[in-house]
């Protein structure tokens, strides 16, 4: 019976260690996350220059890193692949920074699988994008993240991003998928700043808001979002890791930052992401252009463009 109790109080002391992670890395889950390129050599994922991109942002402040986001080039990564990029972000970040898997697909049994892999491999919360070609209806983006929900225990981060997905989630069912066990915010890459207050109203300040949009993080915090999940931060990581720190602690510090960053933040989206990210990478020696089609890497005019983009941010 003694032992018996002692199995019974060490089960309850684990669960109790196990809410109180969860509870922690939801308040983590906010600053400068990364949306993570995936390196490529041979037209193979490069494991071991992934490992160095991840350590460089556990070095420079770095709040978050997302393995296999569209950045990451998910659509055209294999199975495989995904889940190798996820596996080596939990093994190196080993509890110092959440890992925020992107688990999103246009299928959701494909989305459920994926997501109940990444919690068994232990990140911290799940990224899962609106279902793009699709063109479900409201009642059907509520039942996609429901499934979801239903079949994991970690939170789930909304990513609604009309401009790549074609749909875009309404206030309204964000608000009744909020009700859900693990429905924990969104990243919101509408461009919509009046998204901001909207969702504010909707969900209140507990709802995690997170700008998709570097180059709105500015005013998106004022309006009371909590960071970003960013593509500037894979090449800026300390500066987008210090300019979301100040937006809390420095607003006028938070104003240089901005400027500093934002033609940056122009440069990196004049040709489809992840190309333009992925040569300024290359420049700073982080890893090869290389790019998957259907994306090519960019134009020279655009090269000019990020290299001077780089200079002004006084990173070459």
């Amino acid at each position: 019976i003694n032992k018996k109790n002692v199995n019974i109080a060490r089960l309850i002391n684990l669960l109790i260690i196990s809410y109180e992670l969860n509870i922690l890395y939801y308040y983590m889950l906010k600053g400068s996350i990364v949306a993570l390129i995936t390196p490529f050599k041979d037209e193979n994922l490069s494991e071991g220059e992934y490992v160095k991109l991840i350590n460089y942002h556990l070095e420079n402040g770095t709040n978050g890193v997302v393995p296999g986001g569209t950045t990451g080039e998910s659509p055209t990564l294999s199975h495989n692949e995904h889940r190798k990029i996820i596996e080596i972000a939990v093994k190196e970040c080993k509890g110092k920074i959440p890992v925020v898997a992107g688990t999103g697909s246009n299928s959701t049994d494909e989305a459920i699988e994926l997501s109940k892999f990444a919690e068994k491999a232990g990140s911290n919360a799940l990224l899962v994008v609106t279902p793009y070609y699709n063109k479900p209806t409201q009642e059907g983006l509520y039942q996609h993240y429901k499934k979801i929900n239903d079949n994991v225990g970690i939170p789930i981060i909304i990513y609604n991003i009309p401009s790549r997905s074609v749909i875009n989630m309404e206030v309204d069912t964000m608000a009744k998928l909020y009700e859900l066990k693990n429905i924990k915010g969104v990243k919101d890459a509408t461009g919509d700043l009046n998204r901001v207050d909207q969702q504010l109203k909707a969900m209140g300040k507990e709802f995690i808001q997170l700008t998709g949009n570097d180059d709105n993080a500015l005013e998106f915090n004022k309006r009371g979002g909590v960071g970003a999940i960013g593509v500037t931060a894979n090449v800026a990581a300390k500066l987008a890791s210090d300019f979301q720190k100040a937006c809390v602690n420095d607003p006028m510090r938070a104003v240089e930052l901005d400027k500093l960053l934002q033609p940056l933040h122009t440069s990196l989206f004049i040709e489809s992401n992840p190309s333009p990210v992925k040569y300024a990478a290359s420049l700073l020696g982080m890893c090869k252009p290389t790019v998957r089609l259907p994306l090519v890497e960019i134009r020279e005019e655009t090269k000019e463009k990020v290299t001077e983009a780089l200079k002004v941010a006084k990173l070459l």
